[in-house]
């Protein structure tokens, strides 16, 4: 083909590869695609769209060419979106000088990108576009061929060691000519005006291009990097956007809008208004889209470890580092820490109350950790010690503190509001504490804090110095020695730059969130007696569960209560590993806030006060009203949570309920118009009967009463006069209708057949020895539950 031809069905083929871009057309689906189930167009597919396969040596040579193609606006990131729809340029670098309207007149804008940036554009959003394509449940996001791109292309174009490979080019620099820069169609005022791409600064200083081959892998290592960011992490609310440009940026907006309202009548504000309401759709990550930025995070973090030291000279280092150096030593301050504390803030707090959070929970604790992606080993003695956090981290915890603290809050007011009895919420508060709890992590949190509520130091040359996001270069400090306070400033500038400066810090260490540490420590110690009850409730179930069981009804079955829980689909294993989580959580969390025993001890005890006499849980806290037991706020929260539970049990007459489904229908009634009339009939006989004191009197009164009724009652909140309702001696034959037992009456009579006894004698025996097991019953067990019957 030539280069025409090829510039002509290039869209068409990226369009067809990821998919179109409102979903319609699904491409390859490359999240779909699995090397297990689909193992020929799997290998076909990475083999292709490898950084050194057809694709990318098509997408090199048309990028040689200095084709554009358009890129739609209205597919971009929301705030993005409104923010070129208002006629303002973004913060990011990557859409200066593409902003375009479309040659045929038609409406909306375009980004006149080249090829790599439109092929990068069209991989990194199909992330987004295709999340409502059917994926099957089998199948694993991170085996996916899509998964193993993007981590392809992470560690081609930013490589922990050696330097990226050069395309494949016919010039004899290997250079890849930039975009030619484009007047805007409508005039713009930019976001970013103070920030530089490294490229730009690095070229600033180049006889030309193509002189330094490094100049073009700092390109497109930076070109990939903010296609990825802004795509995946670039979804929150136009306003939040807004909040976090920089001061006199802000400024220069404003005066802008205003000269144009000036001259428009209001009608750029209204548009403005329009814009920022036009972009109120809700933005839900799915977990594979968490799954792919805490890949992203991960790669990050050993791309950056793996800097090389610096020289102890300071003008050695100005003239001796690559941009790809440069690029490390800024990538995560400057391109990712702000988007990401965005977004995990909006997971945070919209994120459903249930296991599926441990997506960002686990990429939330792989940007805390850097010191796992680091290349120096741990020493083989301390192996197994808790490996300490290293003092040279601790400028990194400064620098992102409110990633440490802020989101710790977020997450400790999620853990309050989820049922930890469950093994997989038991996990995460059990992870959360294990990473925090890491020897002297805390306490260089403790130090960021004190860093930032730091007073600052009133000196004459600093008093005009603003909080400010800071450069590229890092020079807002270059011009300080490396004080105290100097950090302090850092600390500062970071937290104000994220949150604003009329932020209101509220300190990890401080008294209220300690105090939402013991509410989180009480919920651990109810969440643990819950499932020791419900480890004990299931023992016991099991142990019933005897021979005699199966001919019979149990207790449970004939007064209608509930008492099953959602653990008991688990097994005893999963209550074993809840109760293993939360003891160590707790104990994690005793170590990082230094909580006292003695209160800990008080309030184990308190919860382990928690259960009646019997050994059952305790009913939810409730008061005692004219109508019954009333809930309380707290009594709803422990029913909510999963901590305290009534016993649902049927407290009526036991003959009137309604007929189960393993009854016969017509037995029930026929068998219940027949113990109402023995009862009515022989009333005062069975009373007399049970008034005895002698053996007769207690055989009578096992069969015919049920004593225990009222003791029932009291663990639900109905009325109180039902408590005082009085069932006396009757007759129940309501057994006898259950499918269970005809069926075990039938096998008991086939199984004499073989013994050539005859039904009349089958039933003697029967009789005769279910008579011998009441009075063993009688004798022993006078005090256990009656079988009414």
């Amino acid at each position: 083909f030539s280069l025409k031809e090829l510039h002509s069905i290039f869209p068409w083929l990226v369009e067809s590869i990821f998919g179109s871009l409102d979903g319609i057309i699904v491409g390859w689906n490359l999240r779909c695609l699995q090397g297990r189930t689909n193992p020929t167009e799997y290998s076909v597919a990475l083999d292709f769209l490898d950084p050194s396969g057809p694709m990318m040596k098509l997408v090199y040579k048309l990028q040689a060419e200095e084709y554009r193609y358009d890129f739609p606006v209205s597919y971009l990131p929301g705030p993005v979106k409104a923010s070129i729809q208002e006629q303002v340029l973004p913060e990011c670098s990557l859409y200066h000088n593409k902003v375009q309207f479309p040659s045929s007149g038609g409406l909306g804008l375009n980004l006149a990108l080249n090829p790599f940036e439109y092929y990068m554009f069209y991989f990194a959003i199909s992330l987004i576009t295709q999340k409502n394509s059917p994926i099957a449940h089998h199948i694993s996001p991170s085996n996916s061929a899509y998964f193993i791109l993007v981590d392809t292309y992470l560690k081609c174009f930013l490589p922990t060691e050696g330097s990226v490979l050069p395309p494949p080019s016919s010039n004899p620099g290997g250079a890849i000519p930039s975009p030619t820069p484009r007047s805007p169609a409508v005039p713009f005022t930019s976001y970013g005006m103070h920030h530089t791409s490294l490229l730009k600064r690095h070229i600033a200083h180049q006889p030309s291009v193509n002189a330094d081959p490094a100049s073009q892998e700092i390109w497109r290592s930076e070109t990939l990097l903010q296609i990825f960011v802004e795509m995946w992490l670039h979804h929150y609310s136009l306003e939040m956007y807004q909040k976090m440009q920089s001061p006199h940026v802000k400024l220069e907006v404003l005066h802008y809008r205003l000269s144009i309202s000036s001259k428009h009548h209001g009608s750029p504000a209204q548009s403005s208004y329009q814009a920022l309401h036009a972009y109120q759709e809700s933005f839900k990550p799915t977990e594979e889209h968490v799954l792919v930025v805490r890949l992203l995070v991960k790669h990050l973090h050993a791309f950056s470890n793996s800097l090389k030291p610096e020289p102890l000279s300071p003008s050695a280092h100005s003239h001796t580092a690559s941009p790809l150096e440069e690029f490390k030593r800024v990538v995560i301050p400057r391109f990712v820490q702000q988007k990401l504390y965005i977004f995990l803030q909006h997971c945070f707090g919209h994120w459903p109350l249930d296991a599926s959070f441990r997506a960002v929970l686990e990429m939330w604790l792989s940007y805390l950790q850097p010191w796992r992606y680091a290349p120096e080993k741990p020493p083989q003695t301390a192996e197994l010690l808790p490996r300490s956090v290293s003092e040279k981290w601790a400028a990194f915890i400064q620098e992102n503190l409110l990633m440490y603290t802020k989101l710790f809050v977020g997450f400790l007011n999620r853990a309050l509001r989820t049922d930890l009895v469950s093994p997989k919420n038991a996990l995460m508060v059990f992870r959360v504490a294990k990473v925090f709890a890491q020897p002297n992590l805390a306490e260089m949190i403790l130090k960021g804090e004190q860093l930032f509520l730091e007073p600052e130091l009133v000196m004459p040359h600093r008093q005009h110095r603003l909080f400010m996001t800071p450069t590229l270069s890092g020079s807002f400090f270059s011009s300080w020695p490396p004080t105290i306070t100097d950090a302090s400033f850092k600390v500062k500038s970071h937290v104000y730059s994220l949150e604003g400066q009329d932020f209101q810090y509220k300190q990890m260490f401080g008294t209220e969130v300690r105090n939402l540490v013991l509410k989180l420590a009480q919920l651990i110690c109810q969440a643990q007696q819950t499932a020791k009850s419900i480890s004990d409730h299931s023992a016991e179930t099991s142990a019933s569960h005897s021979f005699f069981s199966w001919f019979k009804f149990t207790p449970s079955e004939m007064n209608g209560s509930y008492t099953g829980n959602d653990l008991d689909e688990i097994g005893q294993d999963s209550i074993k590993k809840t109760d293993e989580y939360l003891e160590k959580a707790l104990e994690y969390l005793c170590q990082i806030f230094k909580l006292n025993e003695a209160q800990l001890t008080q309030m184990m005890m308190k919860c382990g006060t928690a259960q009646d006499e019997n050994g059952k849980k305790q009913l939810p806290d409730c008061i005692e009203s004219e109508d019954g037991l009333i809930l309380t706020p707290l009594g709803r929260y422990q029913m909510i949570n999963g901590l305290r539970r009534f016993e649902v049990q049927y407290q009526g007459d036991t003959e009137l309920q309604p007929i189960r489904s393993y009854e016969n229908a017509t037995l029930v009634r026929l068998l219940f118009r027949l113990s109402s009339a023995l009862n009515e009939r022989f009333a005062d006989q069975m009373d007399m009967l049970c008034s005895r004191e002698d053996f007769v009197g207690r055989f009578c009164r096992y069969h015919l009463t049920n004593p225990h009724i009222i003791q029932k009652i009291r663990y639900s909140p109905v009325l109180k006069d039902r408590t005082n309702q009085n069932w006396g001696p009757r007759i129940s034959l309501r057994f006898l209708a259950s499918y269970r037992t005809l069926v075990s009456l039938l096998i008991m009579y086939f199984i004499a057949s073989w013994f050539y006894i005859g039904p009349v004698g089958c039933t003697f025996i029967i009789l005769l020895g279910y008579f011998l097991y009441a009075v063993i019953m009688t004798l022993f067990y006078e005090g256990w539950k009656p079988h009414e019957h």
